[in-house]
């Protein structure tokens, strides 16, 4: 038996569920994540199978901007973020003792006492730090060009030393910042322009090295000696440009690595013992590095 057929109350009904459908279709088109542009679709590129076009990124970025700075060479430094200023590390033993007193017996205070107390005694490590960074930036920045730029890690201690000296006359300075589980903010005294936030250590790694004049080391923890014998190891294997590698304070470094040891056992050649200088004062550091590259 035939159908009969829709009465026009029906048809006009079904047109407009119709209409509405495909407009809320054209609006979930243009909500899609597949409709953005790649470029600013952030889940998309935070996917794990795009991690080579964010190393590309994190590569190209940085290179691009050093060079339109004409970026030509970098004194990189590294160093221990707990060195910090004299009075902000009496101020931490001051509280250690204070805590310590309420509780002389607790060895936990006592450990943490004694900590405060060797970060004191090397606090002068921050003011070294901050003078070396003004001589090498009061030298060789020119309006054509920036030699001997510093550049650290962009955090705290050592590298706010460093950075802050050449804040204070004036100069360019970098600072390679990495993300990292908990929130750390760059230091206040890099050249805005030239602040770099890392996702990957590996892209950071190569930016400290790529335009890399001399690396002067701080005493510092496992991050400083990571990036120290990351360099160590490549110009031992031939894989960087040569350049000067200064552990300042021979007495802390003497005390921390044992590097007669390495070679008197056999694991590294006498000659690589070459490629480590020591410097005690901002004056010698920056005459090893200014003889090295032939600077008057």
């Amino acid at each position: 038996m035939p159908k009969p057929a829709p009465d026009e109350f029906t048809l006009d009904a079904h047109r407009e569920d119709l209409e509405e459908a495909v407009e809320r279709n054209r609006q979930a088109i243009l909500r899609s994540p597949s409709y953005k542009l790649a470029e600013y679709d952030v889940d998309f590129l935070k996917r794990s199978e795009q991690r080579p076009v964010r190393m590309q990124l994190e590569l190209q970025k940085t290179e691009q901007l050093l060079r339109d700075h004409k970026i030509e060479s970098t004194v990189v430094v590294f160093g221990g973020t707990q060195i910090v200023p004299k009075e902000e590390a009496e101020e931490r033993v001051a509280a250690a003792k204070l805590d310590l007193s309420e509780a002389p017996d607790d060895e936990r205070l006592q450990r943490t006492l004694a900590r405060a107390e060797a970060q004191m005694a090397k606090s002068y490590y921050y003011d070294h730090a901050r003078e070396f960074a003004k001589l090498v930036s009061g030298v060789c920045q020119t309006d054509g060009k920036c030699e001997f730029v510093v550049t650290t890690g962009g955090g705290p201690g050592i590298m706010e030393a460093a950075n802050r000296g050449a804040f204070e006359v004036g100069a360019k300075n970098v600072g390679l910042n990495i993300e990292l589980p908990h929130e750390q903010e760059p230091n206040p005294y890099i050249t805005p322009e030239l602040c770099f936030q890392f996702h990957y250590f590996a892209m950071r790694k190569f930016h400290f090295i790529l335009r890399a004049a001399a690396l002067v080391v701080f005493p510092g923890g496992y991050g400083t000696l990571d990036e120290l014998f990351n360099t160590l190891c490549l110009r031992q294997t031939g894989r960087m440009q040569a350049i000067p590698i200064i552990l300042y304070g021979r007495k802390y470094w003497e005390s921390v690595i044992n590097f007669q040891t390495l070679a008197d056992e056999g694991v590294i050649a006498d000659e690589h013992m070459d490629l480590i200088s020591f410097a005690e004062t901002p004056q010698e550091a920056w005459q090893l590095i200014a003889d090295f590259h032939g600077v008057k």
